[in-house]
Parts: C-alpha cells; sequence; structure tokens
C-alpha cells in the first residue's frame, strides 16, 4: 500500500524543513515590510517642507483661521513655493508661485483637476452640482461647454450694450445716494448677470431672485470654510437623525439646499418661459442654448443648463462686486492714479459722449489700472482648491494622491520679488504691456481646467463700469463734521471672497454736461 505524503510538523517530516519555510515567510514578510517602511520614508524625506507636525493631528491647531492667504504668504518667506500642512492625515498642498501653478495645474491638468469633497458642502447642502464645486467629469465639462459657447470672445459682443447701460445707471444711483453704495454694485451686477443669463430684468435691490441668490452665495460662504463643520472630517455624522443634541447642521443644510434647488429652478424655468413668449431679454444664455437645440432640447441637457446658468450667477456676482468696490477703495487712497487714467481718456473719448467697449484697445492705462485692482485686492486671495488624483512627483517633491492644493493667489500677486512694493496701487508696474496685465488675470481667474468660464464677461463688465466711473466723475472721500477727508482703510472679513469693507465716497459728476449725458443714455437703454 502507498502511504500518503507526510505534512509538516508531522512524523516523518523533518522538523528543520518546516522551520526553513517559516523562516522564508518571516523574512519576505519582513523584506516586503522594510520595502514599504523604506518607500514612505523616502516619500517622507522628498515631500514638500512646512511647518512642525504633532504626532497623529499633524498641523490641525496651526491652520489658520483668519486670513488664511496671509498666513501662507508669511510661511511662503521661510518654506518656500510649495508648502505642506497635514490637517488630521488630509495632505494640503499650499501653491505659492504662479510658475508652479502653471506647471502643476495647467500643463497637469489630466491630474490636477479634481475637487476635494466637503460632505456638508456637497452631500448635504447640494452645492456639488454647480461647476465650481464638481468633481472633474463629463457633466463639468457639459457645463463649461454650455458657458464658453454663448460667453465666448467671439460671442460676448452682443452683451456689450447691456454692460454699458448697467454701468451708466449705476453711476446715477451712486451719485443720488451714495450712502448705499455697496448694495447699488452688488445690484447692478446681479441685474447685468441675470440679463446675460436668463433674461431677466431686476426690479430694484429688493427684487427677490436677488435676494435669493445673496443668500444662496452667503451659504456657499459657509458651507465651504474649512475646519467650520464636524461632519467634513467625520463624515458618518451625516447618517445621525437631525433631532439628536449637536446634529442642528443636518436641518441647517437642509434648508440651505432647498433654498439652492427652488432658486435655481425657479429662475430657469422663468428664462424658459418668458424667452419663449418674449418677455425676457434676448439673446441670453438659456435661450441661445434652447434655441440651437431647436425644440429637441433632453432632459439631461436642460439640467446641464439650469446648473451651468446658476454657476454663472454665483461665480460672478461676489466677485465682480468685490472688485469694483476694491476699484472705488483704490480710487480714494491712490487720487493720482484717478487723475492720470481720467486724462487718458479725456485724451481718446473727449467729452462729446460716453466711452464705450469698442474704446478699451486704446486706452492702455485703464487696462493697466484694471489688471492693478486684480493684483491688489484679488476677489478670490485663496483660488478654488484642486485634487491630486494620483501620485506625482515635482522638482524632486513627492506629492500624495489624495492631496487638496491652494493656490495662494495672495502670495503670486503680492510676491515683492515679482511686483516691488505690492502695497502700492501702481498701474505703471506693467508699462501699457498686456503681456504684462495678462500674467496678473491668468492668476487671478484660476488655473488649468477649472479657470473661470465667464472670464470675458467679467473682464468687460469690469472696464465698463470703471471706464464709466472715471469719465463722469470724480470718486472722493466723504469728510467728518470737521470737513476732514475720511479715507477708508484697506480692511475685509474673512470670507473666500476678499470684499472690502466700509468703502464710503462721494462720486462728484466732472460737469454738468457729464451728468446730462448719462441721464440721456438712460431713454435709448436695453435695460
Amino acid at each position: 500500500m502507498q502511504a500518503s505524503d507526510p505534512t509538516p510538523g508531522q512524523p516523518g517530516v523533518p522538523f528543520a524543513a518546516s522551520y526553513a519555510a517559516l523562516a522564508v515567510a518571516a523574512v519576505t514578510l519582513l523584506a516586503a515590510l522594510l520595502v514599504r517602511e523604506l518607500s514612505a520614508y523616502s516619500k517622507r524625506r522628498s515631500m514638500p517642507p512646512g511647518p512642525f507636525r504633532w504626532p497623529l493631528i499633524g498641523n490641525a491647531l496651526q491652520m489658520p483661521q483668519v486670513h488664511p492667504w496671509l498666513t501662507y504668504s508669511r510661511w511662503a518667506r521661510v518654506y518656500g513655493d510649495i508648502l505642506y500642512l497635514d490637517a488630521l492625515g488630509q495632505h494640503i498642498i499650499v501653491i505659492n508661485s504662479a510658475k508652479v501653478a502653471r506647471e502643476l495645474l495647467d500643463k497637469r491638468s489630466s491630474i490636477y483637476s479634481g475637487r476635494p469633497h466637503l460632505t456638508m458642502l456637497g452631500d448635504l447642502a447640494g452645492y456639488n452640482k454647480i461647476l465650481l464645486m464638481q468633481p472633474y467629469g463629463d457633466e463639468l465639462r457639459q457645463q463649461r461647454r454650455l458657458i464658453s459657447q454663448t460667453l465666448s470672445i467671439s460671442t460676448i459682443g452682443q452683451y456689450y450694450d447691456i454692460q454699458e447701460a448697467e454701468a451708466r445707471r449705476l453711476v446715477l444711483r451712486v451719485i443720488d445716494n451714495p450712502s448705499l453704495l455697496e448694495s447699488q454694485v452688488r445690484t447692478s451686477i446681479a441685474s447685468l448677470i441675470m440679463l446675460v443669463t436668463y433674461g431677466y430684468t431686476v426690479k430694484g435691490t429688493e427684487d427677490v431672485f436677488v435676494e435669493r441668490a445673496i443668500e444662496v452665495l452667503e451659504n456657499l460662504t459657509l458651507a465651504e470654510m474649512p475646519g467650520t463643520w464636524l461632519v467634513d472630517m467625520i463624515p458618518q455624522l451625516k447618517y445621525f437623525p437631525s433631532w439628536m443634541p449637536g446634529f442642528t447642521f443636518l436641518k441647517t443644510a437642509k434648508a440651505w439646499r432647498k433654498l439652492l434647488y427652488t432658486t435655481n429652478r425657479e429662475l430657469y424655468q422663468w428664462s424658459k418661459e418668458h424667452s419663449e413668449n418674449g418677455t425676457a431679454r434676448v439673446p441670453n444664455l438659456c435661450a441661445s442654448v434652447l434655441a440651437e437645440a431647436e425644440g429637441k432640447a433632453t432632459l439631461q441637457l436642460e439640467e446641464y443648463l439650469m446648473w451651468a446658468a446658476i454657476t454663472v450667477l454665483g461665480g460672478g456676482l461676489d466677485t465682480n462686486t468685490a472688485t469694483i468696490l476694491s476699484f472705488i477703495l483704490a480710487m480714494l487712497r491712490f487720487p493720482d492714479v484717478q487723475k492720470k487714467a481720467q486724462a487718458e481718456i479725456d485724451a481718446v473719448v473727449g467729452s462729446e459722449r460716453l466711452p464705450q467697449t469698442s474704446d478699451r484697445p486704446s486706452l492702455p492705462y485703464i487696462r493697466s489700472l484694471i489688471a492693478e485692482v486684480y493684483r491688489w485686492l484679488p476677489a478670490g486671495p485663496l483660488s478654488a482648491p484642486h485634487a491630486l488624483d494620483e501620485d506625482d512627483v515635482y522638482d524632486g517633491i513627492f506629492l500624495h494622491k489624495g492631496s487638496i492644493l491652494l493656490p495662494n493667489v495672495w502670495h503670486m500677486l503680492h510676491d515683492p520679488d515679482v511686483y516691488p512694493e505690492p502695497d502700492v496701487f501702481k498701474p505703471e508696474r506693467y508699462g501699457g504691456s498686456d503681456i504684462e496685465m495678462k500674467k496678473v488675470t491668468d492668476v487671478a481667474f484660476g488655473f488649468g481646467r477649472r479657470a473661470c468660464p465667464g472670464f470675458h464677461l467679467s473682464q468687460g463688465t469690469t472696464f465698463s463700469m470703471v471706464v464709466t466711473m472715471l469719465a463722469t466723475c470724480d470718486i472722493v472721500p466723504v469728510v467728518d463734521d470737521h470737513g476732514q477727508e475720511i479715507i477708508p482703510d484697506v480692511k475685509y472679513p474673512t470670507k473666500s471672497i476678499l470684499y472690502p469693507e466700509d468703502v464710503k465716497c462721494t462720486f462728484r459728476p466732472r460737469s454738468e454736461q457729464a451728468k446730462l449725458a448719462l441721464i440721456d443714455s438712460m431713454t435709448d437703454s436695453v435695460i
């Protein structure tokens, strides 16, 4: 009879052979662990520099809560262009150099175009549907396509009349009531964007759609604030009932989501119905896309269009308002720049007519002034965060998959090695060169596949408002009870949009003829 094969450790199997097998397995396991540890150590050694990290919590206690871009800028002087932070295991890379941002976010955009997942903002409040917060994919590409085909450099000219009319209307409003400057600027920006996007005419400063849009944006700002919501660090909390103590954020998110979806749907439906019956201003973004579909728009196309439209409104309302307020603040603090800009307008346009968008190529100092506004007080001091989709190495530095990348726009535009005396408002620094100005706008309007799709609309809006204000008015400070001018300080709250606070001024018509020209222009206004 044939004997069965003996098993290790049983009689008939040498113990030496059994131990040898175990030894081989142990050595293999130890070797694998050693290789993994050496690899991890090598990666740690080649990771970007940054502040000291505590075990387990990393830099969580050092994360700046007030004006974080200023803290990152100070750290940049110590640690360089790429700064590494660890917040409870989340890798955060702060990019402080335009050169590095272009190399990573532009040239390697295929792996740097993601968005970090924020549970409060996306899963609960519903903002993950807007283009700004979407992960990179087909829906985002489709939304960008719809916006770009209507607001491209070749099609934006059809909206110049709206921009010029709204700029003139705004100046008249501020002349009559300068105490409401901020709300008037915001209403004018909202009116312009809603006409371009929906064909909707805003009905005063208390327009219901404007009020809702502002509230939706305020909620977005609160929802995306880093470190505010525990559910962003512990996503499982979203499954708990909202009635439990400490879980009121679930009710808050539900209310925010309802307002977002209701406002979005009602604005889109208004545009669709009124564009069809001829009571909306056309062309507008929604009407143009639907007209191109020739009555065959799918539900998916309409869904993309609805979210693309509110992206234009949401992305442009706060940023453009902040830019115009920053311009006014600059004119109050640097009156010599204002006089030089007015002299150029007087020489090119004259006093017989109001400036138009077609004058822009002939006004290099005005173009330089606008670029300097974007640089001096960028509306987005920290560009919207990108997410890295796979491990990468840049200049010998290892960057982890899943890292959040924060482009520090503020430092890029205030680096004294690039822009000497960065706190001084000096349009002359560009030498009238559009190439030098473009270096600013390329940073201020985002990077790669995440760059602002409404760039041309924003540029035209800013130009129309700036040139109209300067051509027709002197922007002067208010005075106190003793007749002394009150020059506002440069101050702003800690929000994702850099909004100058307490900007008070008077718009003093440069001549009676200038004011009459503004009034007469309203007779033929498209608004």
